[in-house]
């Protein structure tokens, strides 16, 4: 009878964001214009990165070429989704749908973990191994790690959408959330969900608590390192090269630990800290990966010189 009720149930309905009536069209608006900024700021990154000889076979880069792409990824899978809130009538989204939207999340989610994780690694040899980093951080090592970093999130993503969909939901299907994330959905488990809790917690724990660890011994590493240096220019250059990823990694870390590392994670917050990892973040890694680094600026000028170049001729 369990199964029987399970495949009756074809569609969710997500309750989306709560908000006032009148300000529909603006938080619309807003959101389309988060969503093409990321989607235009990740490309423009992402474009970079590949067209500038100087860039394309230097670690930091491979890895924030990585980094855009999942951005790009996580603000689709969700932000679209987001937007139908703001406009009439009921949008529901499909059993497979929310399904794939929950895998696809964690899969990019943990892999954005790994990713700030390995990234931390790369500035700890650059700043406190500079002679050797050329030896221990080749274009063919940071390739491969970012690649262990995609298996890893996919196979995370994995367990956490077959822990969550084993279970029978027989209604009723209305999501209190703005999309289809484990603690909302399993609030309409018809069974116990009590094991899958624990297991949640403890599964997306280990992620978050052993990624941010290990970022945290990079940057008590990099600190100390830092501080022996006897200039002060010296100093702010390495901050300089550190402090959008430092950034990046609190804006994304925090509100994760807020939504999953809790006993009872069922706050009304949840939706707004959630804004953060899927529509904010993916939006603001540009802007700050952009503003605040030299090499991407002039690897900017010299293509958009080179373009000139090119039509002038």
């Amino acid at each position: 009878m369990e199964r029987l009720n399970y495949t009756l149930l074809t569609e969710f309905i997500l309750t989306g964001v709560p908000h006032p009536p009148r300000l529909r069209t603006f938080l619309f608006v807003f959101f389309l214009l988060i969503y093409i900024l990321t989607q235009l700021g990740n490309l423009l990154i992402l474009i970079t990165v590949c067209a500038d000889t100087q860039l394309h076979a230097r670690p930091m880069y491979i890895f924030l070429g990585a980094l855009s792409i999942i951005d790009m990824g996580i603000s689709s899978i969700i932000v679209p989704h987001l937007m139908m809130n703001f406009t009439p009538g009921v949008k529901p989204i499909p059993f497979g749908g929310c399904v794939a939207q929950l895998y696809f999340y964690h899969f990019l989610g943990s892999t954005v973990c790994y990713l700030y994780t390995t990234m931390a690694y790369d500035r700890y040899l650059a700043i406190c191994q500079p002679l050797r980093y050329p030896v221990l951080m080749s274009a063919k090592l940071s390739i491969l790690l970012v690649a262990g970093a995609w298996v890893a999130g996919l196979i995370h993503g994995a367990i956490q959408a077959i822990l969550t969909f084993h279970l029978p939901y027989c209604g009723p299907n209305q999501v209190d959330y703005f999309f289809c994330d484990i603690p909302a959905v399993l609030k309409l488990a018809c069974a116990d969900t009590t094991v899958n809790e624990l297991v949640t917690f403890v599964d997306i724990g280990v992620v978050v608590a052993s990624c941010f660890s290990l970022i945290l011994l990079s940057y008590i590493y990099i600190i100390r390192a830092i501080l022996r240096i006897r200039t002060a220019d010296g100093r702010r250059r390495a901050f300089s090269t550190c402090g959008a990823h430092v950034t990046m990694v609190t804006v994304y870390y925090v509100p994760c630990a807020f939504i999953y590392l809790r006993p009872d994670s069922h706050s009304v917050l949840d939706g707004a800290a959630a804004l953060f990892p899927t529509a904010i973040t993916p939006f603001l890694n540009p802007l700050i990966y952009t503003l605040r680094n030299q090499e991407v600026k002039s690897a900017l000028r010299r293509i958009i010189g080179g373009q000139r170049a090119k039509g002038e001729v």
